[in-house]
């Protein structure tokens, strides 16, 4: 059976979820959508406050919420938050509903992208470089397992890796 046709975005903080998503979507013709983003606009707060009032484990119940409806749409492409996968729910719902891209980067370049944001949770506690290297090292086996395809964001640009991933989305369509 052919699945329906949504992409969504796997993958770790810093690879490019969000911007990747952006350009591909636009290529691909479909709606984009970014969970995190989706929970800020609808609960007014930021996912560091979330995550300050209501613990993890809060906001990955709204986030399972998001994501089952997010998914349950039809012509679009989620980019999804770094934990998305952790819940089997959602990982279930990923994979049933579209076709699942793992967009994974470097250590060093998620570092780098993520050093100056104050807005990530878990990078609040402990030296950044350890705590995304344990985050891969649980997460990178649930981002394998759901993904239809990987790849990785290297330095070549946003623009250049969306054109990359719409071309073997088209040759596995036709």
């Amino acid at each position: 059976m052919e699945k329906p046709r949504n992409v969504f975005i796997v993958g770790p903080m810093g690879a490019g979820k969000t911007t990747v998503g952006k350009l591909l979507a636009d290529e691909l013709g479909l709606e984009f959508l970014d969970s995190d983003k989706e929970i800020e606009d609808r609960t007014g707060a930021d996912i560091g406050w979330i995550f300050d009032v209501e613990g993890e484990t809060g906001f990955r119940k709204r986030e399972a919420t998001m994501i089952d409806e997010l998914t349950g749409r039809s012509g679009v492409l989620v980019a999804t938050g770094g934990g998305a996968v952790l819940l089997e729910e959602n990982r279930k719902r990923l994979v049933s509903r579209g076709t699942v891209i793992y967009l994974n980067a470097p250590l060093e370049q998620q570092i780098e992208r993520t050093s100056r944001d104050r807005t990530r949770p878990l990078l609040r506690d402990g030296e950044p470089g350890d705590v995304l290297a344990a985050l891969q090292e649980d997460r990178g086996p649930l981002y394998q397992e759901v993904a239809d395809f990987t790849f990785t964001a290297d330095r070549r640009s946003a623009k250049a890796l969306a054109q990359e991933i719409a071309r073997a989305l088209e040759q596995k369509s036709s």
